[in-house]
């Protein structure tokens, strides 16, 4: 791994951040976002959305960690249900197919809450019901079972740092063999390769080159800024702080994990934004773990994943004036008329 060829001197970093989706991906600009998703005849699909104003928690550090946490399990959330729902409207329902479809979404108590309180609603409620089980799941798989599992160490050794280290690395360990157990899914090696052509076009964008797919091959798939180093940061700052906790009984090993759960949110978030805009020595060790976990998140994308890159980085580089559509675009993120929906 060469670390100039991330941390690259005269790069300018931004704040322009992405997530990779189901076929497409999604920029996150200053003032809005772009969703471009490539449908299954090559064309672009794209969504522009502005973004909320800034609350006055996005200038107290590490509070403004735990809000950004917060807002990008929100916002990712919506963004691969409606990846996954534009997809669905262009796909020929089979035979039996259309009763699926029209049923699909929570049954009768999705109905009665379309029909009490709007789509809107409905939409709204499976946005936060999703995170919300995406939540209990990671907290549950990550926090509460590695910390139950160590419990049965402590017949063997009573050191208080041992055991506080063995949970830490195995809860590490546990998140390497589910990326990679993932990775091995077609689908998702397709979502880790426009992983990869986002972190190429940002980093292409920040090194002032012209925005075209020869242009972004040229640079890693790996970035200092990428979420996967933010959760390889949570859970290496979670290792050092529990340890500092000493080793009382289970309940209060549990409760005190999910009780610093912010704390350690907000810390991972600063130290991202550290290593974001600086390549010394320091930010570049801390950042060794996030970038080799980087490596399993992310593969080499063909030109068709960058174009889609390249489109929604170039629809979120506008006047904050300019409005936001819905529709097909061109290569260069700009709405094709008469596409609008």
């Amino acid at each position: 791994m060469d670390l100039k060829r991330i941390f690259i001197k005269d790069a300018c970093p931004t704040k322009i951040g992405g997530q990779a989706i189901i076929e497409g991906i999604m920029m996150r600009g200053a003032d809005r976002t772009a969703t471009v998703i490539r449908l299954p005849d090559k064309s672009l699909h794209i969504k522009t959305e502005k973004l909320p104003k800034p609350s006055k928690l996005a200038k107290i550090p590490i509070l403004r960690g735990v809000a950004a946490f917060v807002s990008s399990l929100v916002i990712g959330t919506k963004i691969l249900m409606y990846s996954a729902d534009v997809l669905e409207s262009y796909e020929e329902p089979g035979e039996g197919q259309e009763e699926q479809i029209e049923t699909a979404g929570g049954g009768r108590f999705a109905a009665w809450l379309e029909r009490k309180f709007g789509e809107k609603a409905l939409w709204n409620f499976m946005i936060y019901t999703s995170v919300m089980f995406a939540v209990l799941f990671t907290v549950g798989i990550f926090i509460v079972l590695p910390t139950a599992l160590v419990h049965l160490c402590s017949r063997f050794t009573e050191s208080e740092i041992l055991l506080n280290l063995i949970e830490g690395f195995l809860r590490i360990i546990m998140f390497v063999v589910y990326v990679l157990l993932i990775r091995r899914m077609k689908d998702i090696r397709r979502v880790f390769q426009f992983h990869g052509a986002e972190h190429k076009c940002i980093h292409c964008f920040e090194n002032g080159l012209e925005l075209t797919p020869a242009n972004c091959q040229q640079f890693y798939t790996l970035h200092p800024r990428c979420g996967t180093s933010f959760l390889m940061f949570v859970m290496v700052i979670s290792l050092v702080l529990f340890s500092l906790l000493g080793w009382p009984n289970l309940f209060w090993r549990i409760a005190s994990r999910l009780l610093l759960i912010p704390v350690i949110a907000g810390l991972s978030y600063e130290l991202l934004r550290w290593a974001g805009r600086s390549d010394g020595i320091i930010v570049k060790a801390l950042s060794l773990p996030g970038l080799y976990l980087q490596k399993l998140t992310t593969c080499e994308p063909d030109d068709e994943h960058l174009e889609v890159a390249i489109a929604a980085m170039k629809a979120v580089m506008v006047d904050e004036s300019e409005p936001v559509f819905v529709g097909k675009c061109d290569l260069d993120g700009n709405l094709i008329p008469g596409t609008e929906e």
